[in-house]
Formats: C-alpha cells, structure tokens, sequence
C-alpha cells in the first residue's frame, strides 16, 4: 500500500476519539511482548540448550547475541526506509508473522548450526518490528505526552522477558525445551491477523501540528542518505545512540545471563529460577520504564537536557546495588537460605528498574531529532547503532569473559564477568550527561 493511498485510508482512523490512540498503543506493546518474549526466552532455556548441544558460555553467547542481531540491525535500515513510504502496519504484520515462525522453527533444530540460522531468522523478522512503532507512536500522540507513551511501548520489554523466562522455563521443566519455542512462536503467529485488523496507519505528522489545524498533505519520504548527512550533522544522536549502546552492552547480557547465574551460584533450579527472575524483570522493569518516561516528559517541559540528564542518574544509582544485589546473600547469609534469596529479590528490583529509565526518554528524544518523514529511518539508524553492540557484543561479551575467567574462579567466573560489564552503566551515564549539553540545539520541534 503506497503512502498516499495509505494516508487517505487513514483518514478515517485520524480522524478517531483520541482513546483509539491508547488501542493503538496497547497493540503496539502486545507485538512489543512477543518480540522480546522470542528475543529473551534463549536466556532461560541456556542450560537445556548447552547441555544438549555441548555448547561453552562463549558459544552460547555468539548464538544468542551475534546470531540475532547480525541481520536484526542491519535490515533495520531498508525495512524502516520502506516503513516510510508504505504501510507501517502492513510491515509490523509480516515482521510479527516471521519472527514467530522462526521461533518455533527453533523447537525442530537438530544441532548448533541450525540453532544459529534460525535465531538469524527471528532477528530478520524482528528487524520491522521496532522502528516503525516508534514512528507510529509519534504519529498518535503529541510531544508532551511521547516520552510516557514511548515508554508505555517499552512495557514490552520486561512483559515479554517475564513471559519468556517464566513460560520457556516452564515448559522446558515440562515437555523439554523444544516445546517452549514452539508454543511461543505458535502464538505469534496467531497474533498478527488481529493485529492487522485493529491497526490503522495515521498521517504522517499529524499529532506534530497544533490542534484545530487542516491537516497537510503528506510530506514526501527522504532519501536514505539526506537523513544519514541529518544525524551525522548532530552530536547529540550519536551521544544518545552510543550512550544507548553502552547501556544495552550490559543490559542484554545480564539479561541473557542472570538465569544461569541464578542457577550456577544461588543454587536455584530452572523452574524456581523461571519465577525467581521473572518477578524481578516483571516488577523491577515496568516500575523502572514508566518512572523515566514520567520524570522526562515532566522535567523536558522545562529543560530538553533533562530527556537524556534522567537515564544518566539513574545509571549512576544502578551500579552499586546491582553489586549489593549479587551479594546479599553472603551480606544476609545468617538468615538463612530462602530470606537471603528474598533479600537480593527485593533489591534486584532497584537496579532492574533504573537500568530501564532510558528507554522513553532516550527514544522520544530521537523522534525530536528528524522531521516526521524521516523518523522511521531515524529510529532504525538509532538502532543499528544500539543493537548492533547491544545485542551482538553484550551477549557474547559475558559468556566469552566467563569462559575467559573459569580458570581462575571456575564455576563462580560468570558472577566475576558480570562485574566487569557494570563499567558500560557509566560508559553510558557519561555519554548522556555530554547529550544533555546539546539536545537543545539538535531538537527540531
């Protein structure tokens, strides 16, 4: 569907009580859930996985970081350039469709080669799952109000890795861990009709202009390069996308890696730790998520700076309890077992939530960086940069550090590589204190 037949389909839906927008979104999270809930589960079905396959933590971290996010981030780019010009929602629909296909695709692999490709292929599917929302999402709701829904949207992200971890982990205890991807990947694929017929695509730009105002014609989508030269040109995208990768470093490989953690060393098998870490991520994330986007849409009425400024305390805050947390049970140790395991639960939550506090604020601040026409692409340029070394170095990072360390502290090597990734947290805090400094002069309103 072109962008002119598109925007004219829509207009009816533009044209909507604003509540239609609040459905949008609550769609938009749902497609959200799933994608991280297929991107998450591999983090909780690693010990089956290794065992079977004979894999070493760097294996494995080359499998779920490298092997998704190779393709993820770069087909991000022609993906949100055709996002653009076409239907987002039509997109959203068929990446929805593959990435669930190939989810459960995973369930029938016979060796880790063929667990490789097809964990390529959820990142194909889900490389046109993100950017496009995003854009839709600026497109539905006015700026004063898209650090909350942009942050409303990254509910996904800890829905979907509680479901991931507490369903894969369970049916993995069950049935075995080929039938977690199945279910999973079956139920995705379910999904995308009725998302395709609850989706409308608004006009571009639409919420940008001021209320009671005609409604322009759509403006022409950019060529690729004139929004590459856009960004290039401002110092504070490349602030917010390395500050936003530096964080993710970390934030993907403690994700991926914790529930081995919990199991190699407080003890917990996979079905106590499937309950154990979804709660923290379920809790902790949306806690953490809802209070960065409140707290900048608040605070950036009075100062943009403050859109990037929040994350970076927030990080700062993070590092020492998430220490204390890896450590409270030898703090609490006297009270026993199941109290220290509830102790380090509690304060998990704190760095589990500020470590979120990015995700709206860092995103609505790149959505004020590109005029309407190019926000998709900007997105996506945002997100080659994050996931790339998000995903493909944060993953493979710590398991390739706790190989690295198995000699020295043997079965306690991946709590000592999980220290050293904590650096990234205020890596991360610097870049977006300096992108504090400049926002105001790379905004366009």
């Amino acid at each position: 569907m072109s962008e002119q037949h598109n925007a004219a389909a829509a207009g009816p839906g533009a044209a909507k009580p604003s509540g239609y927008r609040y459905v949008v979104l609550a769609m938009l999270i749902l497609a959200y859930t799933f994608n991280f809930l297929d991107r998450q589960i591999l983090g909780i079905l690693a010990k089956p996985i290794k065992d079977e396959f004979h894999l070493t933590d760097g294996q494995f971290g080359l499998m779920g970081g490298l092997a998704f996010a190779l393709l993820y981030t770069t087909l991000a780019i022609p993906i949100a350039w055709l996002a653009d010009r076409f239907s987002r929602v039509w997109i959203m629909t068929a990446a929805l469709t593959l990435w669930s296909g190939f989810t459960a695709l995973c369930g029938f692999v016979g060796g880790f080669g063929q667990l490789f490709l097809a964990r390529m292929g959820v990142g194909i599917g889900e490389a046109g799952g993100v950017a496009p929302a995003y854009s839709l999402i600026a497109d539905y709701f006015p700026k004063q109000q898209r650090a909350r829904a942009l942050a409303a949207y990254a509910f996904g992200i800890p829905l979907g890795t509680a479901a991931g971890t507490l369903v894969g982990g369970l049916l993995a205890v069950r049935y075995g861990w080929r039938s977690a991807f199945v279910v999973v990947g079956a139920l995705g694929v379910l999904l995308a009709p009725l998302f395709r017929l609850v989706m409308r695509d608004p006009p571009r730009g639409g919420a940008d202009r001021e209320a009671g105002a005609p409604v322009a014609p759509p403006a022409p989508a950019a060529p690729l390069g004139e929004v590459v030269r856009l960004l290039a040109a401002k110092p504070s995208f490349w602030l917010l996308a390395l500050g936003a990768a530096s964080s993710s470093v970390c934030g993907y490989g403690v994700a991926a890696w914790l529930p081995s953690f919990f199991i190699r060393s407080l003890g917990l098998t996979l079905a106590q730790t499937a309950w154990y870490y979804s709660g923290i991520a379920f809790i902790g994330g949306l806690l953490g998520i809802w209070l960065g986007g409140a707290m900048a849409d608040r605070l950036g009425a009075k100062s943009k700076g403050a859109y990037p400024l929040t994350p970076a305390v927030a990080f700062v805050i993070s590092v020492p309890c998430f220490l204390l947390a890896m450590n409270s049970g030898a703090l609490v140790g006297g009270l026993g077992g199941q109290a220290a395991l509830a102790v380090a639960f509690v304060i998990f939550l704190i760095p589990t939530g500020l470590n979120l506090t990015w995700l709206g604020p860092i995103t609505a601040a790149v959505q004020h960086l590109a005029p309407a026409p190019m926000r998709t692409t900007a997105s996506a340029l945002f997100l080659l940069i994050n996931n790339l070394l998000g995903i493909a170095v944060g993953v493979y990072y710590f398991g390739l550090v706790s190989d690295l360390l198995k000699p020295t502290f043997g079965a306690e090597s991946l709590r000592w590589a999980i220290y050293t990734g904590m650096g990234f947290y205020l890596l991360a805090a610097l870049l977006f204190l300096l992108a504090s400094r400049r926002l105001a002069r790379d905004w366009v309103e």
